[in-house]
């Protein structure tokens, strides 16, 4: 049935109704429009079945437009936050944004394409990489000694060792300080660096900041005003074409 129909239906119902101004509705009256309701829908189960998917569909266009504005209102510190790691050019004409956990295996499995975008486009495309620690204790010990290997400059090495430790069942303290070793940190300047309150707000931040976005798991993708979620690399390469397509035009 198309809308069409069904909203004639519904004014042809509605007709039957006396208006509230003029009193309650007859007894009688409202029980022969419930038949007739009902004996329609009997009749066209697929009113509700279009109904549903309606109602849906503004839903999702509601939470969209929720998302756009949260983008929006926490622009600079989702694309321009001065303390945030990142491949890339730093004038490239497009900025991807990861939140990650060094414990999430999807975030794994992306590593080499996620941090391989800004060659895989010729330096039009920057990635900023955001320590988002939500799975596990692990997961908030990894993040610091990532920031803390930053400090030495080793950030983006110590990132790549931690993505590829094998957590299936956690990693410890060794672990983590085995992979610093691999990535050429100071292991005792790290663990002391992890201490340092001002890296613990950047976790601090990036989860609040998660939060305000809608991020509820890992990985998570912003391009311009699209939050992509999960390691749906299609839909990522979709919206950086989109976004170079539009600084050309």
């Amino acid at each position: 049935m198309t809308r069409t129909a069904l909203l004639s239906f519904m004014l042809a119902t509605t007709a039957l109704v006396p208006a509230c101004a003029q009193g309650d509705v007859d007894t009688t009256d409202k029980e022969a429009i419930e038949q007739i309701v009902h004996d329609y829908i009997v009749e066209h189960p697929e009113v509700i079945e279009e109904a549903l998917i309606k109602l849906s569909q503004k839903a999702d266009e509601r939470d969209a437009a929720a998302k756009r504005d949260a983008i929006a209102d926490n622009q600079d510190a989702l694309y321009n936050h001065e303390g945030d790691y990142s491949i890339g050019p730093e004038d490239a004409e497009v900025t991807v944004v990861e939140f990650f956990d060094y414990r999430c295996g999807f975030c794994k499995r992306s590593l080499e394409w996620a941090t391989g975008l800004p060659e895989a486009y010729d330096g039009k495309v920057r990635i900023i990489l955001k320590d988002f620690p939500i799975l596990s204790p692990e997961s908030e010990k990894a993040a610091l000694a990532a920031l803390a290997a930053g400090e030495q400059g080793k950030y983006a090495e110590m990132h790549k060792e931690l993505m590829q430790l094998d957590n299936a069942s956690g990693f410890d303290p060794e672990d983590i300080d085995e992979a610093a070793e691999r990535a050429g940190v100071d292991v005792a300047k790290m663990r002391e660096d992890m201490e340092l309150l001002r890296l613990q707000k950047v976790i601090a931040d990036n989860k609040s900041l998660g939060r305000k976005l809608g991020v509820d798991g890992t990985p998570a993708f912003f391009v311009g005003e699209k939050h992509v979620v999960g390691a749906n690399q299609a839909a990522v390469d979709d919206a950086i074409e989109a976004a170079l397509e539009g600084e050309a035009g």
